[in-house]
């Protein structure tokens, strides 16, 4: 009888303090944190970033095998604490923390889900990792594409190979390719700092490297700097100099995780974001804005403008050109999605490799080693491609229905550094 009154008085004390003292969410993101570095040591590209305490890094050895259910089991056990915290009272960008620290949670289960063997297919793998839902495309629609662009390139025979030597007249030459990438990088800074306060010491190393399935990588480092490395695999054209200085620098990802670091983690203590786990909905986010951030740094015809009269000579190219080749890059930007049909039908297996690199060729104009390497990127990263077009579009769409027009670009400057400051994903865009 005594025992079953200290059982029952145990019981009614549990019952006391779960729901009422639920667990604070400044520890859920603690736990958060230091489940997604210790996941790390199984995965070289899990963690993308961290600037939090150096403490909270991993201390146990690593063990032989990955042990994926309690991983598994501790990402659930956060979710259910998620769901346990009484949120009256909450502001609205509160509720927005929890919400993102929930999809946050349900990626990283889900990525070790994979890593342990389980199969997805390509929408839900991009659902559940990065709370998006993937267009589907028919072949019709690239091949109108490609007829249109087939009228605006020159010459005759196959269009794959006219294009390549239309677009090889745009190939930075080796030497000069910091040179022109440092003005395209200053200038990219130097119009992101006419509108936002970033911090006085913010700064970033650019890095050249080979041997790379993607072109270019930010690692941010905390405490406002970054290394940018830029893939030399294969040559550079003349628009990747605007487009990596703002995807990787300005205002892409270093603005992006500056802003992050400067508002979330220091200035409200949510240091669930001083970790950046990549397979996540963030990566949406990081990316879209990433991408979407080149035409509101460069608006209209700004950017062919200043290439025309500053990156061009520098790299020593004939500006005569730029205007059609540009209507060119245009199209093949709309083809970009593509490039989604093409991992979606190789992940699920219904291409081969080969045949994925000869669909990449056709329909995105890839030379047959660039091809190739794409599809290395797709066995690393998987559904993570549709977060570039995707993810743009999804960001475009939200920032412009809020009046971030190309003709308002002060609203348009505003509303992407809101996005780009405070807790989103794919779902909270629509």
């Amino acid at each position: 009888m005594k025992n079953s009154w200290i059982f029952l008085l145990a019981l009614i004390g549990y019952a006391c303090t779960t729901p009422t003292e639920k667990m604070d969410i400044n520890r859920i993101a603690e736990d958060y944190v230091k489940l997604v570095l210790e996941i790390g040591q199984y995965n070289g590209d899990f963690v993308d970033a961290y600037y939090g305490p150096e403490e909270w890094k991993p201390t146990a050895p690593k063990l032989d095998t990955l042990p994926a259910q309690a991983f598994i089991n501790r990402s659930s056990q956060l979710l259910m604490q998620c769901d346990q915290l009484a949120t009256t009272g909450y502001t609205q960008s509160e509720l927005a923390r929890l919400a993102m620290l929930k999809k946050q949670l349900l990626a990283v289960k889900t990525k070790v889900e994979i890593m342990d063997g389980i199969t997805y297919s390509f929408d839900e793998e991009a659902r559940l990792l990065y709370d998006a839902e993937p267009p589907h495309f028919p072949t019709t629609y690239f091949d109108s594409l490609l007829s249109n662009l087939d009228q605006l390139i020159p010459g005759e025979g196959d269009l794959s190979a006219r294009y390549e030597r239309f677009a090889n007249q745009f190939i930075i030459p080796k030497e000069k390719i910091d040179t022109v990438f440092q003005v395209a990088i200053g200038e990219a800074r130097k119009r992101t700092l006419q509108h936002y306060d970033l911090p006085e010491n913010e700064n970033f190393v650019l890095e050249y490297v080979n041997d790379k399935s993607w072109s270019g990588y930010n690692y941010y480092q905390g405490n406002s700097q970054s290394l940018i490395q830029i893939n030399t695999d294969f040559p550079i054209f003349i628009q990747r100099a605007i487009d990596l200085a703002c995807h990787e620098g300005y205002p892409g990802h270093h603005v992006f995780n500056a802003l992050l670091e400067q508002n979330l983690v220091n200035g409200k203590g949510w240091k669930e974001f001083s970790v950046y786990p990549l397979f996540s909905p963030q990566s949406l986010i990081a990316e879209g804005s990433a991408n979407y951030g080149i035409e509101v740094a460069f608006p209209g015809s700004e950017r062919v403008n200043f290439e025309k009269t500053y990156l061009f000579p520098l790299a020593g190219l004939d500006s005569s050109k730029a205007d059609q080749y540009y209507a060119a890059l245009a199209l093949t930007g709309k083809l970009n999605y593509a490039g989604n049909e093409a991992a979606r039908n190789y992940l699920e297996g219904k291409i081969t490799r080969e045949e994925c690199a000869t669909w990449l060729g056709k329909y995105l104009l890839y030379a047959p080693d660039r091809a190739l390497q794409r599809t290395r990127f797709i066995d690393q990263y998987g559904s993570y491609v549709i977060n570039y077009n995707l993810g743009k579009d999804l960001v475009a769409s939200y920032v412009e229905a809020k009046g971030g027009t190309a003709d308002n670009p002060e609203t348009r400057w505003s509303v992407f550094k809101e996005l780009l400051s405070n807790p989103y994903t794919a779902g909270s865009l629509k």
